[in-house]
């Protein structure tokens, strides 16, 4: 019977599975109610007197040795199942990586360059900290001037004559004293101002502005570019030039698209006018093109400038710009299908 019992130990040793359920089959048979074990525990008192310490450590060695093939093979099991809990079947292919999209500022920036590139534009771009010479001053904006009193700026404490850049009109003058006439690039980028954070107004926005230097340029062929970039951007020509002040261009104008009066959301837009401010504009006031080291005598030239966040809020009817910076995704997710 001993013989028997040390088989059974090295059947046990050689026992091997992957399955719950001929684990728990072994379990069973070994270590269970009406077990091996419990028949050899039962057979005990039959056994000779002297056989009885042999017999006794023989069935002990083949409980530990069963109960430790269970624990082994269980725990190798779970090992197994959280892995692949964790990972998921290593053997299945990948799952497919999402699509991303798009900002909208980008959307619309991106449209507004194809537009001006079919004409002609490059682009430009510049630091966003910028000094006060280019920020100001080469704009016809000296020391003290009241029209800077227009744009709340971000000053750097450690320089007051460093700041963070109130427009992208500080790209124009380095172009303009880095190359010469014709002239011919649009500037977008990121642009700040201390202003109140609301619904309409942020204290970093995006602006794109255009400038064309030649001989002979007039305000003719201003108002032509913009009627032309109206008609690509809002599929509308009717455009209206309303006089207007900007310190480095003169004259100056407001330039209004007859948006119309087809929905609700026309009228709510337009306050019942129909019309909507999209950009300011004018012709390059000699001041500047002097300072950026251009003869004023010889070359003339307009400018323009429009935001690409109110640009944008119009394309895709939003109604708070704040949603542009706060990076939620169920509002980017709906500009997937936009290229």
């Amino acid at each position: 019977m001993i013989d028997k019992i040390k088989e059974l130990i090295a059947e046990a040793e050689a026992f091997k599975s992957q399955s719950k359920d001929e684990i728990e089959a072994f379990r069973i048979k070994y270590l269970g109610k009406k077990g091996l074990l419990n028949d050899y525990f039962a057979e005990f008192k039959n056994v000779a007197n002297d056989q009885k310490k042999e017999f006794g450590q023989a069935i002990n060695q083949l409980k530990t040795t069963a109960q430790d093939k269970v624990n082994a093979l269980k725990e190798e099991l779970e090992d197994k199942e959280e892995i692949i809990g964790a990972y998921g079947d290593l053997t299945r292919p990948g799952e497919p990586i999402e699509i991303g999209a798009r900002h909208p500022i980008s959307l619309v920036k991106n449209q507004i360059i194809d537009i001006f590139s079919r004409i002609g534009f490059n682009v430009s771009e510049g630091p966003e900290i910028e000094d006060d010479w280019h920020n100001f001053t080469a704009l016809n904006l000296p020391e003290y001037h009241p029209a800077r009193d227009m744009q709340d700026t971000f000053f750097i404490q450690t320089d007051p004559d460093i700041l963070l850049r109130t427009h992208t009109s500080s790209v124009q003058v380095r172009y303009m004293e880095n190359n010469k006439p014709p002239i011919r690039t649009i500037s977008p980028g990121r642009v700040y101002r201390n202003e109140a954070i609301s619904a309409r107004s942020h204290c970093f926005f995006h602006q794109v502005e255009g400038l064309y230097i030649d001989k002979d340029v007039s305000f003719a062929d201003l108002k032509q570019t913009l009627q032309y970039f109206t008609k690509e951007m809002f599929g509308k020509s009717k455009i209206r030039l309303r006089p207007s002040y900007f310190p480095f261009t003169e004259p100056s104008a407001e330039v209004d698209v007859y948006w119309g009066l087809e929905t609700e959301t026309d009228y709510k837009m337009t306050k019942g006018t129909g019309w909507l401010e999209i950009m300011g504009c004018g012709m390059v006031d000699p001041n500047v093109l002097e300072n950026c080291g251009i003869d004023s005598k010889e070359y003339s030239g307009f400018a323009f400038g429009m935001g690409i966040d109110r640009i944008a809020l119009l394309q895709y009817q939003i109604s708070d710009i704040r949603m542009f910076s706060e990076n939620d995704v169920r509002f980017l997710e709906q500009f997937k299908s936009a290229l």
